[in-house]
């Protein structure tokens, strides 16, 4: 019989990489989550920050409340500006970048924002810089 001394060694130093890859997987894929949480959280409230300065105006208060509210989308992007500033969100995701669009009839507005994610671990074969995004909309009318 061959010795067969040394080949529990390789066995466990085999079983520690996989153990240590594994980790770095769940961590990197814990932080693109928590990321992602924070742009769904940001891009929400964007969107409904938008919705409701966007559909404020004449047609709110002069006109009534009548017929359909349209929002305005040049005063939804500034909304959008203003709300990323107040919140600090380029401080918080350097990079972000953010598209503003309100739909062809007017009744929805519609926001993604994306950043790219800093992994804590880098797992050999994954992509270096790594990008998270999210869409929130939000829409005006009358019930």
């Amino acid at each position: 019989m061959a010795d067969q001394r040394g080949q529990v060694t390789l066995m466990v130093i085999g079983f520690a990489l996989v153990l240590l890859m594994m980790t770095a997987v769940v961590t990197d894929a814990s932080a693109a989550y928590l990321q992602r949480q924070g742009l769904d959280t940001l891009a929400d409230g964007a969107a409904l920050t938008a919705a409701d300065a966007g559909a404020s105006g004449a047609e709110a208060y002069g006109v009534g409340l009548g017929d359909d509210l349209v929002l305005d989308a040049d005063v939804a992007r500034a909304a959008v500006a203003d709300y990323l500033s107040r919140v600090g969100a380029d401080t918080r995701y350097p990079g972000l970048t953010v598209e503003v669009s309100v739909d062809p009839t007017g009744q929805r507005v519609i926001v993604s924002v994306r950043a790219p994610v800093h992994l804590p671990l880098h797992v050999p074969g994954s992509p270096a810089q790594a990008s998270i995004g999210a869409t929130s909309a939000a829409s005006v009318g009358v019930d």
